[in-house]
């Protein structure tokens, strides 16, 4: 479920019309809405209730202070994956106690900085990431609180992009080698084997294979325990599906019965990772439409919104629904519908059956709250576009418009005197 919906012929976020942020912000425009975050994070909350739990938020479907701001106040923990995401969290009131950091490849910097933060957990991906967390935390006079990041082989049955969980990705270490590594860990005075950790993908709609994970995971966990380690949760990362188009996800309800009956058992804590499930369909991209054009039989909408404002079409081909913000009723065209950037793959819609739209139009692409605004560039030297969080009837700019000064003002132009010009350097 989400908020928005069309009220008297025109698409509204919660009680803002879409046509006003649009009018008094601009275009494009990422529009969110508060109410659709708190439900779906509620919906999680409950999922997990009858277990112990700590839900961390995946900050990089979308990072925006605002957003991290509303979850932490829920109560949300948060999953990271670079310093810049701690940043973020701590500046946006989250608590580091309920922060647990991933990704493949942590530098020296940023292990300090999350073990001078006091985070619950560092997973760890790799053999090297073991040497490279416990000298931080010898140097630094600290037992690093660890997981180990483990690869349990299971495929997702997802998109390859995001697929995390086969021996093929670059994720984590091979169950083979967990047991050996997690007494590397266990006999070092500087890092305490807190947590196991594992996660297989994005974009899971089935159950079959988290449970499959799950169990290969508990099996770990009971060699562990017994071999005199005191394992405090099983992080199971996050995944869960959205509707795009016509997929059934699975249900948090669904998947908080399957997790519960196995580790009721155990006494150990759950912690999950959802980032899309809470905020995919909590957003969309408002553009507006510059002109229609053919070439030969194929039609095209051009609208000033680009592959470096949303590029889940093109990087992934991926499906997200595009709707006239205020709808014709009558026939329908097929066109592409394509922004300005200067590549081919600057597409956000092939083939698609629309409503016909005319120059001025705006338009809304559906479930942009995740994985939107966090993958825009600057490519071409594009600004980036606003944010919007609305609350009820009233909206509240989140993230001002980039302006073109935005975008040079991190460089610095060359001395104007060229006299210490090499004569060679004058041939390249």
């Amino acid at each position: 479920m989400n908020h928005f919906e069309l009220k008297d012929g025109v698409l509204h976020a919660e009680g803002v019309s879409i046509e006003r942020i649009a009018e008094e912000v601009g275009t494009p425009v990422y529009i969110y809405s508060r109410a659709t975050l708190v439900r779906h994070f509620r919906v999680m909350q409950r999922a997990f209730s009858d277990i112990d739990h700590t839900i961390c938020y995946a900050v990089k479907a979308n990072s925006n202070i605002a957003v991290l701001q509303l979850l932490a106040k829920l109560g949300s923990g948060f999953d990271i994956v670079s310093d810049g995401e701690l940043r973020r969290v701590l500046f946006a009131g989250g608590d580091p106690k309920k922060v647990v950091f991933s990704g493949v490849g942590k530098t020296r910097e940023e292990v300090k900085s999350a073990l001078k933060a006091g985070i619950l957990c560092i997973n760890i991906e790799s053999a090297f990431e073991i040497d490279l967390v416990e000298a931080v935390a010898a140097k630094m006079g600290l037992v690093a609180p660890v997981s180990l990041r483990v690869n349990p082989d299971v495929d997702a049955k997802t998109h390859e992009y995001i697929a995390t969980g086969l021996s093929s990705n670059k994720f984590g270490v091979p169950m083979a080698d967990a047991l050996e590594l997690y007494r590397r860990i266990h006999a070092s005075p500087h890092m305490d084997a807190f947590g196991v950790d594992c996660h297989i993908g994005s974009q899971i709609t089935e159950v079959d294979p988290l449970i499959e994970a799950m169990d290969r995971m508990l099996g770990l966990v009971d060699q562990l325990r017994a071999d005199g380690m005191d394992i405090h949760h099983l992080d199971m990362g996050g995944g869960l599906g959205i509707r795009y188009r016509d997929e059934t996800p699975l249900t948090p309800k669904a998947l908080g019965e399957a997790y519960a009956a196995r580790l009721k058992p155990r006494g150990l804590r759950l912690v999950v990772e959802p980032g899309r499930v809470i905020c995919g369909n909590a957003g969309v991209l408002v553009m507006r439409v510059l002109g229609d054009k053919t070439n030969g039989d194929k039609r095209f909408c051009v609208v000033d919104a680009a592959m470096n404002d949303n590029i889940r079409p093109s990087l992934y081909k991926a499906y997200q629904g595009i709707d006239a913000v205020k709808p014709r009723p009558g026939h329908t065209v097929t066109v592409d519908i394509v922004g300005p950037v200067c590549e081919s793959g600057d597409f956000f819609a092939r083939d698609r059956e629309v409503s016909p739209f005319e120059a001025g139009d705006l338009v809304a692409m559906r479930s942009c709250g995740a994985y939107g605004f966090t993958m825009a560039s600057n490519y071409n030297s594009r600004p980036r576009p606003a944010e919007v969080m609305v609350h009820g009837d009233c909206y509240t700019v989140i993230r001002r418009r980039e302006s073109a000064a935005d975008l040079f003002a991190l460089e610095q132009r060359l001395d104007d005197d060229w006299s210490g010009l090499r004569a060679d350097d004058s041939a390249v």
